[in-house]
């Protein structure tokens, strides 16, 4: 399936290479077992994609500040709502897949830009705020990876494997979202 603007072959190389990736893991104690646990989760989430992002966007469109990023003057742009969703659902699976190459690497560096002003909207040629303030990247971690847990449960794991997922889950999403943080952070402090 083709998704208009998700592309890991059409974006700029990121200004970081695998072996910064890879210390970033170790910081986060992020290792094989947690690529494990993100691979077993990728079949029960697959079929849910669209249950999850209903959640997510649930609690997005209920706080006017979060929505904002999807506006301009109060107005939602639905077209570009539709079109982050679809590459939202795609990220879900890509997350679950846990292939940590240099175009994966690259592309999360894309989305970063795409979340800030040297790239928000143009994408989609977005009427829409020009940045999504940096303030709400990181506390947006809690929701994301909270609200997932009993979607990791739907194949009734045992306790101990959800709570492995979930770790997993936790871990790859601060990995992620540092990366994203990159275009807002002063050249040479990343």
């Amino acid at each position: 399936m083709h998704i208009p603007g998700y592309s890991f072959g059409s974006v700029a190389p990121a200004p970081l290479s695998l072996a910064d990736f890879d210390r970033m893991k170790g910081a986060a104690l992020f290792g094989e077992g947690d690529v494990a646990a993100l691979r077993r989760s990728h079949e029960v989430l697959a079929p849910q994609t669209d249950a999850i992002l209903d959640v997510w966007y649930g609690f997005v469109g209920s706080l006017p500040h979060l929505l904002a990023s999807f506006s301009l003057e109060g107005r939602p742009d639905v077209a570009y709502l539709g079109a982050v969703r679809a590459r939202f659902g795609q990220w879900i699976l890509d997350t679950a897949r846990a292939e940590y190459d240099q175009r994966w690497l690259d592309y999360q560096l894309e989305i970063g830009r795409r979340h800030h002003r040297v790239g928000k909207n143009r994408t989609d040629g977005a009427k829409a705020s020009p940045i999504v303030e940096l303030r709400y990247l990181f506390p947006l971690i809690v929701p994301v990876t909270h609200t997932l847990r009993p979607f990791l449960a739907a194949d009734g794991a045992s306790p101990e494997e959800v709570d492995a997922r979930h770790a997993a889950w936790l871990k790859s999403v601060v990995l992620q979202v540092t990366l994203w943080a990159h275009p807002y952070v002063k050249e040479g402090d990343f």
